[in-house]
């Protein structure tokens, strides 16, 4: 294992430029990182009504991201997966499946507990998402990257209107550095994105 971790760190470091720009961006603009934004400004815009807390993007970001990414590291570290990225397909599954039963726990307790209709289908629009990938999944590698990174953009678009698209570019970046690492193909990203903008766009606002 040893061994192995020094040749990963040893690989990394040849690594030209653009390639370590890439990592630092897939790093930056992982799945996780931009669910927990996602919710916390979403909360927060939930708390503009009088009365609603803005920190219901609290736990809500903690059943579907926090939760779901220890599940992911716990496995790394005990061998079953080769890191938090899940690069091979066959691996995606379980992980993906035990993410969508978490973010429908925590669904079911912000339903009881009374969180604001906004987080609510928030997350509902994430289980579905989660779910569509999940499938796709079984035959393809559809990117996940791509698929959170569009939908944040369509949900926030959704909340904040045409300002939120400023963050297209965000999208690109993230699109590039999957298929620069070589985590993805082309279509898989563009792909990926469409699907996420697509289900944020549309079930999200239908839900809120």
């Amino acid at each position: 294992m040893l061994n192995a971790g020094v040749v990963v760190a040893d690989e990394r470091a040849r690594e030209d430029l653009p390639t370590r720009v890439a990592r630092i961006v897939s790093e930056v603009l992982a799945p996780a990182v931009l669910v927990a934004v996602l919710l916390l400004v979403v909360g927060w815009h939930a708390g503009d009504t009088p009365g609603v807390s803005r920190w219901w993007g609290l736990p809500g970001a903690l059943f579907a991201a926090v939760i779901p990414l220890g599940y992911v590291l716990h496995g790394v570290r005990r061998g079953r997966l080769t890191n938090h990225h899940i690069p091979e397909r066959a691996d995606r599954r379980v992980p993906l499946l035990f993410g969508t039963a978490s973010l429908a726990a925590g669904l079911v307790l912000l339903v009881v507990l009374g969180a604001p209709r906004e987080v609510l289908a928030l997350l509902g629009a994430g289980g579905c998402g989660l779910a569509v990938f999940a499938l796709v999944t079984h035959w393809w590698k559809m990117s996940i990257h791509a698929g959170v990174a569009a939908g944040t953009v369509a949900a926030l678009t959704a909340v904040y209107g045409p300002v939120a698209l400023l963050g297209v570019p965000l999208v690109l970046l993230g699109c590039w550095a999957r298929v620069r690492l070589t985590a993805h193909t082309r279509a898989q990203v563009v792909v990926g994105a469409l699907v996420g903008a697509l289900i944020a766009g549309t079930v999200f606002p239908l839900l809120r």
